[in-house]
């Protein structure tokens, strides 16, 4: 902590969550938005980063996760919980731990801007959800239009 007090006045100390699942789920809407079902990652390395989610072949994800439904349920609604008290619109994908030992679930990040191919992470689950590729472009397209016209109609100060 006193060598990060040398580069920023303001430190972020985190809990360290031993044995825990990643777990991903994508949202989708402006005011009321929808979440996809859960989507679980297992990654190579330690962590999921850029080598083990784009170059080693040993990650891996299970869409559906293999989850109690009381448990994907509660992470679903905490989804659209993030996803709201960030005032987030469109699209997002956040992600979860959730610790093996007594299934306690801690938000890791809302990712506003998650990849977006078809073998996305964020398509995936909601193709899993039954909302095909396509059908997923015209949704956002929708709501980025909607949000737009709303938008348009505020008084602004020039």
């Amino acid at each position: 902590m006193e060598l990060a007090a040398k580069y920023d006045r303001r430190i972020l100390v985190e809990q360290a969550i031993e044995d825990a699942r990643e777990i991903e789920c994508s949202v989708l809407g402006n005011d009321r938005p929808e979440a996809s079902v859960c989507g679980e990652v297992f990654p190579a390395g330690e962590f999921y980063d850029y080598e083990s989610k784009y170059f080693d072949d040993r990650s891996r994800t299970v869409i559906p996760a293999e989850l109690p439904d009381s448990l994907r349920d509660r992470i679903r609604s905490m989804a659209v919980e993030v996803f709201t008290a960030l005032d987030i619109c469109g699209m997002a994908r956040v992600d979860f731990l959730v610790r093996r030992s007594d299934d306690e679930i801690f938000v890791l990040e809302a990712n506003t801007i998650p990849g977006f191919t078809q073998i996305s992470m964020y398509a995936k689950l909601w193709e899993a959800s039954g909302l095909p590729y396509g059908t997923l472009l015209d949704r956002l397209i929708e709501l980025g239009l909607e949000r737009f016209r709303e938008r348009s109609e505020m008084r602004v100060t020039r």
